[in-house]
């Protein structure tokens, strides 16, 4: 770590580099939540046709696609994946508690879970945004991110539970009565349905198309942010990481200009892909 810092700090000297990175993720949460997006745009490019199959867009897509049988058959593979990422999360999560005896992973200024301060910090935001106040300085992670978390922990439960439901629904008729298969189809339908509105709407805007990170944070693809973008949207872990001596653990390299127009063009596709089938999906439910 000090030759990244020794690095980081000639490149400042010679001008090269105005500005020090640090580590925002690491390659397992970026691995997880590309697996994440990716399953998470297949699942609804392949579902909302099937949703809304008696819509003309949703036929001639199926029709291009090779069928509903296709589409389908797409659903269950991304479904799989996705169910894969939720599990080496819990399973990282165990770890973590069990094993490494980490601390702050339930409570404390590092923790997903909300608390008392995220209660404030929405407050003070909303307080913010009428000129009532001052914009609250954020820890590690915002009440905002927090929810973003916590709604996809929900959805998958619920959704991927209700779909294995229908997916193998000869062995769970063997113990459950017909009318929780039919519920199963419901709440699949319908959950699913908040999910994408849900995410191609106030997640794209809270995580990508907010000022301050306009037109797309790429931290969550590089893992990296800048010392300005740390300060300004991070403040709070900033002063606490700096106060406690443990900022410059935090120093990292620049990242490469592959990865970032890399990043960029995946980042735009799914953006442009998402804020489609939001349309589309608006479009056909109050058509039906």
């Amino acid at each position: 770590m000090s030759n990244v810092k020794s690095s980081a700090d000639e490149i400042a000297v010679h001008g090269q580099e105005s500005e020090r990175y640090y580590t925002r993720f690491n390659g397992l949460q970026k691995c997880l939540h590309t697996v994440l997006f990716i399953a998470f745009l297949g699942l609804a490019a392949t579902g909302l046709p099937m949703r809304f199959s008696t819509n003309i867009w949703a036929q001639k897509f199926a029709l291009y696609s090779g069928g509903f049988g296709v589409l389908l058959w797409v659903h269950k593979i991304c479904g799989v994946a996705l169910t894969i990422a939720f599990l080496v999360n819990l399973k990282d999560l165990a770890e973590r508690v069990l094993i490494k005896k980490e601390k702050g992973i339930f409570w404390g200024p590092t923790s997903m879970v909300p608390n008392f301060k995220d209660a404030g910090d929405m407050l003070k935001n909303f307080a913010w945004f009428v000129g009532l106040g001052e914009k609250p300085k954020i820890e590690r992670y915002a009440y905002w991110e927090k929810f973003d978390y916590w709604a996809v922990f929900w959805g998958v439960t619920i959704i991927g539970s209700s779909g294995y439901a229908m997916w193998f629904a000869p062995f769970f008729a063997r113990f459950l009565p017909g009318w929780a298969l039919n519920a199963a189809q419901i709440i699949h339908s319908e959950e699913a349905l908040l999910a994408v509105m849900f995410i191609f709407s106030i997640h794209f805007i809270n995580a990508h198309l907010r000022p301050d990170c306009f037109p797309m944070d790429m931290a969550i693809f590089t893992g990296k942010i800048t010392e300005e973008e740390f300060k300004t949207r991070h403040p709070q872990e900033f002063e606490r990481l700096k106060a406690e001596g443990k900022l410059d653990e935090k120093l990292t390299t620049k990242p490469e200009k592959s990865l970032i127009v890399l990043s960029q063009v995946i980042g735009f596709l799914a953006i442009a892909v998402g804020l489609i089938l939001l349309v589309l999906t608006v479009v056909a439910y109050f058509r039906e």
